[in-house]
């Protein structure tokens, strides 16, 4: 089966469109590891299901959402969060399974359909390294929060955008109730943060809960026990036009979604970040692994 694989920024994407013609599912992908990880996951499935498939990953977020609402990309993985508030701008604050309802019911309107979501979740978290969550009886957010307010010393590693947003520090002190000197908090690049709590730098840093550093540089990720991040499930989502002409297409995807989690998709990332495997050969093992290739 003939593969056309594509990598494209936002300015290729338009004179690349008639590429798409003869494929009968074009796959994008964003650009970030965990993003490139499930455009090649999807590809090799799909082709191995006899799809003529053409493949654009390494795409901005908003450049790729355009591309499938212009029906330029046929199917990605998309997070529920970022739907709810970049691409649908609402604010409330809403539980998993109501955003995941909330983008479905939006989405529709403009032809896209969600279809099941998987279990991996890559939102904000803060996380620990294991041995001294352990040591110290921190596993849960609330727990962090009364560690704080007995009076322990812990200090926190956190990036400059999270420490500014309106949805990210303060509102977060305020629902678990504790208070953070700005002596104990410093801030830097997201890469940063993995470095500083993993040498030992600081006690508590703010990572994503999908990120592949996070079991191979053995950190313990604190349970959000009063649902405070955004739910930010990863989920495909495809054009209707697109399951029209293809209806076996929804379950077939299902299926590949109903294998990942948090666990999963940390793994197979720090299998490209960590141990430097390629994309391909990574998104390869797991579909046949699974028996889906």
């Amino acid at each position: 089966m003939k593969r056309m694989m594509t990598l494209l920024t936002g300015v290729a994407l338009a004179g690349a469109v008639t590429t798409s013609q003869a494929a009968d599912v074009t796959v994008g992908g964003k650009n970030f590891t965990e993003q490139q990880i499930l455009a090649s996951m999807t590809s090799q499935y799909l082709e191995g299901l006899g799809y003529e498939v053409d493949t654009r990953a390494g795409m901005g977020s908003a450049v790729l959402r355009q591309a499938q609402e212009n029906g330029q990309i046929d199917l990605y993985w998309e997070y529920t969060g970022t739907s709810l508030i970049s691409f649908n701008n609402v604010s409330e604050r809403l539980g998993p399974e109501e955003t995941y309802q909330r983008v479905k019911e939006l989405d529709a309107e403009k032809g896209l359909v969600w279809l099941a979501p998987s279990a991996a979740n890559n939102t904000y978290a803060l996380a620990m390294r294991a041995d001294d969550a352990e040591q110290r009886g921190i596993l849960t957010l609330s727990d962090l929060a009364q560690a704080v307010n007995d009076g322990e010393d812990l200090s926190f590693a956190l990036n400059a955008e999270f420490y500014a947003r309106d949805d990210g520090w303060r509102p977060l002190l305020e629902a678990y109730d504790f208070q953070v000197g700005r002596r104990d908090i410093s801030r830097m690049d997201s890469g940063l943060v993995y470095q500083a709590l993993r040498d030992g730098q600081v006690e508590v840093g703010l990572v994503f809960a999908t990120d592949g550093r996070i079991p191979a540089f053995d950190f313990r990720v604190l349970e959000d026990d009063q649902a405070f991040f955004p739910a930010y499930a990863l989920t495909p989502v495809v054009r209707e036009e697109t399951l029209e002409a293809n209806p076996e297409l929804a379950e077939q995807m299902n299926t590949l979604s109903a294998r990942l989690d948090d666990q999963t998709m940390a793994n197979l990332n720090a299998q490209v970040d960590v141990e430097r495997k390629t994309i391909e050969d990574v998104a390869r093992y797991f579909l046949t692994a699974h028996e889906l290739l």
